[in-house]
């Protein structure tokens, strides 16, 4: 019966109407630690074999790997965990890299988050009895001071009781041995020249070895990066397809590079860098890469790099943020197969409040993007040679600039987490200021003199009254996203060139002045999940959701309305692109285009504006819906071809999910790219599709969930069973009345299916 599931990778019934299941888990739950595929250097195998052996050893706790920056200590650690896990050393493994954590909690909450333990199980006892209790290896890399184990919660290395092993990496062998007390520290060391030559081949390609001369330079450029694979690799992605000009000049670069004094790098990295830095075509993708290199350490949003560009002017010819979004795109791309820009560590599917800020970026393959250490101290190195410095962070000495330092007035970005009032006084040519949880009674009055400037985030300030904004009409991007604003000033109305306002997470704001949105002309992106809630209707003071028909420019919304009520019924939403729209309950959504629809009656007409986005959207949620036996209605003119995720629950009047009386989807197909169905709570729902379905239905469902569902006596039709090839999960839970999962509509289809491999039936079918 299930012979046609062959992907399936859960099946999951409990308590169903069935009698003598025989129930399976063919789940894998395989998840790989690290994103990257790095490949593994030969020379590092006796390194590697040796931490191997220190990891079996029972005396050992506490491992350390030092190296030269860039000599390749992390991908030798993945390689030490991908081996763990593989040789299952370990029942838990867990990877941290410390460039990106400031404190000890920081570090403690990544430990524990990264070994499966719950927000209320993350202190230091609960992680300390964890790592006494199992065996568990952790993996600390990027070293650069010393970090008080027991504080964090690991226990002590001779604390007999505990089976937790521990390897540290850094940079500087005095910390691992002296100061952390590793108990045994292995070198990583240079390449040998025929294993780097291999390595630059690998990653440049063999042309070379086609033309004897550009062989030879090769060669030279190879012995040139003196054994180090992250220079190894960023010039040999930079020289690949080149003129042989412009390899001889990489090779005369390198050679008259300029001595540093970086910590911890030596001048061969710094010259290679550099040079791919200087062989980046284009003054943007430059920008961009010194960009990355002054954010912060660990995980760079694309959300974030798109707001400082545009108010940096960095992406040329763009005329919406759409533009500016794929312009970014392709710039990230075109850095990370430099080498300079890799993907995050972060999985793409995981992300909390603050990283699902916007949806521009819900479909990008990686919202997220870091930067190697070494990389990022050469770009900061090569940025602070600029007399024009486009980027203060956050922990540069304010006290050392004073009122009339010249330098103040050619920033143009500033990001400070302590201002004083007068500070910005002389920064004429300032374009984008980040100001992040910081305490305004009102906007310090230096604000107005900023007439340049094009971007501001007051992320998480406390804000009362900010009027002062109305002074800054070159604003396209304002983000007050969980601040503690309450009110709306009325001169935010001279914001015509605003292109993005994020007000998501601002919880207590309750007054939006009436006209303040419609005034923002040139709108595209307008956030408002977990925010304002006030909504009027016409006549009110508040704003109201038919001021949105005035932003001809409006492309993506995320908002709520907690009734649909307050839905006028000729809001348009035609120019909408993406979106994320909660009505009559709040709800994370997780693509680029979805509805989350609680407590609609059905039998209303929400208005032609809804149609067209019920009909694009890529998921749908429908919660205690009314007025329908039908979730999907048979007179619908929505084909739903772009459909992914389709949620239902809790509606005690559906019956059906569709009905066969739709014509198109009878000569079409219903459903064709759905990846997940979950069905929860439909007390009176008898059959998912009422009448025959159409064959090619469903042809891309991964996962089907059916839960609490009384009535329900089957769940499929054979023939579109056979059609779920790419099914991976199933679970059907308290469904009382279920008799079969799969359902015949003919005998002759029950001889042919038992015919062609009755022993590959997993349930077989019962009495009920």
């Amino acid at each position: 019966m299930f012979k046609n599931f062959h992907n399936i990778q859960e099946l999951r019934i409990i308590d169903c109407g069935m009698k003598d299941m025989r129930g399976v888990n063919t789940s894998t739950n395989d998840e790989v630690l690290f994103n990257e595929k790095a490949s593994f250097l030969e020379s590092r195998a006796s390194t590697l074999n040796d931490i191997m052996d220190a990891l079996r050893d029972h005396n050992i706790n506490l491992i350390g790997v030092w190296g030269m920056a860039g000599v390749g200590k992390t991908t030798l650690l993945k390689q030490v965990a991908q081996q763990a896990k593989q040789q299952r050393l370990f029942t838990r493994q867990a990877y941290v890299d410390l460039s990106s954590i400031s404190g000890l909690e920081t570090l403690r909450q990544k430990i524990a988050e990264a070994l499966g333990l719950p927000p209320w199980k993350r202190n230091a006892d609960e992680l300390k009895q964890l790592l006494k209790e199992e065996k568990i290896l952790i993996i600390l890399d990027d070293i650069w001071t010393e970090v008080d184990l027991e504080q964090v919660g690991i226990p002590s290395k001779d604390d007999i009781w505990t089976q937790c092993k521990i390897v540290l990496a850094s940079r500087d062998r005095d910390l691992l041995c002296k100061g952390l007390g590793a108990q045994i520290c292995f070198p990583v060391e240079y390449l040998p020249l025929e294993e780097a030559w291999s390595l630059f081949k690998k990653t440049a390609g063999d042309s070379m070895e086609e033309n004897l001369e550009l062989r030879r330079i090769a060669i030279q450029v190879v012995e040139e990066c003196e054994g180090l694979p992250i220079a190894i690799v960023i010039i040999a992605e930079a020289l690949k397809d080149e003129t042989m000009v412009i390899w001889k000049n990489a090779l005369e670069q390198l050679r008259s590079c300029a001595p540093t004094n970086i910590r911890a790098v030596e001048k061969k990295v710094y010259s290679c860098l550099e040079w791919s830095y200087t062989h980046l075509k284009g003054d943007d993708v430059k920008s961009l890469f010194l960009l990355c290199g002054m954010l912060d350490y660990g995980d760079i949003s694309l959300d974030l790099l798109l707001r400082y560009g545009m108010g940096l002017d960095l992406f040329d010819r763009i005329d919406s943020l759409e533009q500016a979004r794929n312009r970014l795109l392709a710039l990230v791309d075109f850095l990370k197969a430099s080498g300079l820009l890799l993907d995050s560590h972060e999985d793409r599917n995981k992300f909390d409040e603050e990283r699902a800020s916007s949806s521009l970026f819900m479909d990008a393959d990686n919202k997220f993007v870091r930067m190697h250490s070494v990389v990022r101290e050469v770009a900061r190195a090569i940025a602070s040679k600029d007399p024009h410095p486009f980027v203060v962070r956050e922990d540069v000495g304010l006290e050392e600039w004073s009122e009339t330092d010249e330098s103040k007035g050619a920033l143009s970005s500033l990001c400070i987490a302590k201002l004083c009032m007068s500070f910005l006084k002389g920064m004429k040519k300032l374009k984008v200021l980040d100001l992040p949880k910081t305490h305004f009674t009102t906007l310090p009055s230096s604000l107005d003199s900023l007439t340049n400037l094009q971007t501001l985030r007051l992320d998480g300030c406390k804000l009362e009254d900010i009027a002062l904004i109305g002074k800054l009409t070159k604003l396209e991007v304002l983000s007050l996203m969980g601040s503690t604003i309450q009110q709306l000033p009325n001169e935010m109305s001279r914001l015509t060139n605003l292109r993005l306002l994020d007000l998501n997470d601002c919880e207590k704001l309750e007054v939006i002045p009436r006209n303040i949105l419609s005034s923002l002309s040139q709108l595209e992106c307008l956030y408002m999940k977990s925010s304002f809630t006030q909504w009027a209707t016409e006549g009110e003071s508040n704003a109201c959701l038919s001021e949105l028909n005035h932003l001809s420019h409006l492309t993506t919304l995320e908002i709520y309305i907690p009734d649909a009520k307050l839905l006028p019924k000729d809001i348009l939403f035609e120019n909408l692109t993406r979106y994320a729209i909660s009505i009559g309950t709040r709800w994370r959504l997780r693509t680029k285009r979805a509805l989350n629809l609680e407590k609609v009656n059905r039998s209303l007409h929400l208005g032609d504006g809804m149609s067209k986005l019920l009909e694009r959207s890529e998921e749908l949620k429908f919660m205690k819906l009314s007025g329908t036996k039908y979730v999907l209605h048979p007179s619908d003119r929505e084909s739903f071809l772009e459909l992914k995720h389709l949620q239902v629950g809790y509606s005690p009047e559906i019956q059906y999910i569709m009905d066969s009386k739709n014509q198109w989807f009878l000569q079409h197909g219903a459903f064709p790219l759905l990846e997940s169905l979950i069905l929860r709570s439909l007390k009176n729902l008898e059959e998912v599709w009422h009448g025959p379905i159409p064959i090619g239905s469903f042809g891309n469902l991964k996962t089907l969930k059916v839960l609490f569902c009384p009535k329900l006596k089957f769940l499929l039709l054979l023939s579109t069973a056979r059609g779920l090839s790419q099914l991976e999960e199933m679970t059907i839970e308290y469904c009382k009345a279920m008799q079969q999962i799969i359902a015949y509509e003919r005998e002759s289809e029950i001889k042919e299916d038992g015919h062609a491999g009755t022993n590959l039936q997993l349930f077989p079918n019962c009495d009920p």
